[in-house]
Parts: structure tokens; sequence; C-alpha cells
């Protein structure tokens, strides 16, 4: 998005604010964020103290799961919104980095399912995932400010919301 350009044209605005898929993007994206943070709590604790590695697989395998429910509704809000499943122009950068979020959740479920490396290591990864989702949710929460900022003009437009893909 370049300086001074629109997030959403008339047409996608009005398709933002229309669709249910806002509404369940709006629900899902803070939910995601209250798992990921007890998950990132239970994953912190192994490290300090060296137990509770079940639950802290657990809490991993619910915010994988949740994230791909997100990324799923996430790309059909795209799609009714931008008429793309993934990488509409204003929303490239996050879907790229939501990607590598994918990616990393996705490779934490190969090797505890596959027994891959040791707990250490698995958990590394799962970090290294909840690392990058920090800063994908951060792209997502800036686009929410400039959606908000660009809407202060118009009454419609202020009371929107931006979904929040990961």
């Amino acid at each position: 998005m370049t300086a001074g350009a629109s997030l959403y044209t008339a047409a996608e605005r009005a398709r933002r604010d229309s669709t249910v898929w806002t509404l369940v993007q709006g629900v899902l994206a803070p939910i995601q964020f209250i798992i990921f943070l007890v998950s990132l709590g239970l994953v912190l604790r192994y490290f300090g103290t060296g137990e509770g590695a079940f639950a802290a697989d657990m809490s991993i395998i619910v915010k994988t799961l949740t994230l791909y429910t997100i990324m799923i509704t996430g790309s059909i809000w795209e799609k009714v919104v931008f008429g793309k499943w993934l990488f509409a122009p204003a929303f490239f950068w996050e879907d790229v980095f939501s990607m590598l979020v994918l990616a990393l959740h996705t490779a934490y479920l190969v090797m505890l399912l596959g027994g891959i490396g040791s707990v250490e290591a698995r958990m590394g990864v799962a970090l290294a995932g909840y690392s990058a989702y920090v800063i994908n949710a951060g792209q997502f929460l800036w686009k929410l400010r400039v959606a908000r900022l660009q809407g202060a003009g118009s009454p419609a437009e202020s009371h929107g919301t931006l979904a929040v893909a990961s």
C-alpha cells in the first residue's frame, strides 16, 4: 500500500462491512491471542523447569488448530472482500508472513507427530512460530489502525472492523 492510498475501495469496504467473515475474524483473533498467551506460558514453564511438556504440547496443538481455522476463514474473508483467496495487494505482506507462521506451526506438528528431534528442539520451533505470530499480529493491528484512521472522516467507516488472519 502506498502512502496516501486507501486500504479499501468503496466496494471492498462495503463487502467487508456486510460479510459475516469480518465478525468471524474479529472473534477468532482475540481467542487465538489468549490461547497464544496461555501456551507461551506453558512453553516457557517447560524451558524454565523441565516440567509440563505434555501440557505445553497440548496447548501448542490447540494454538496450531486455531491458527489453521483463522487462516482458512481469513482466506474466505479475503476472497469475499478482495476477490482473491490470499495475497490481495492490501494484505500481501501480512499474508506472506502468515505463511511463515503457518510453516513454523506445521513444522512443530510434523516434529511432534513424527517423533523428530528432542522436546527442546520441538519447543524451540514452537517459540519461533510464536515469535513470527507476534510480528504478524502486529502487522494486522497496524492495518486495523490504518483502516480506522482512513475511516475517521466517514461515519460508516469509523465503526468497521478489520480481519486479523493470524
